[in-house]
């Protein structure tokens, strides 16, 4: 499958980008250059092979959820610099 310049300057447009027309002749020829690669890609016998969104194995990573005993609410605001209603104390920020 080729493209021409006028279907790169579509897809361009589509994309948002900018071509400038000094450059577009090599931009045609990398995408056609890609389009081959993608054509040979789709001739590799993958008859047998699950399709996979993932080139290795991937296994859960993090670390069973267990709680534990946390600070007390006297032992937070013991080293509070300013306590107030119970609580952190602390410049206002909006007015």
């Amino acid at each position: 499958m080729k493209v021409s310049a006028e279907e790169v300057k579509h897809i361009a447009q589509l994309s948002r980008l900018t071509v400038p027309e000094t450059e577009m002749q090599i931009f045609t020829e990398q995408f056609n250059q890609i389009l081959s690669y993608a054509d040979i890609m789709q001739k590799v016998d993958t008859t047998g092979i699950e399709p996979t969104p993932y080139v290795l194995p991937i296994t859960n990573a993090f670390r069973e959820d267990i709680a534990k005993p946390g600070v007390s609410h006297e032992a937070a605001l013991s080293n509070a610099p300013a306590v107030e209603n119970d609580g952190f104390k602390v410049p206002r920020v909006l007015e």
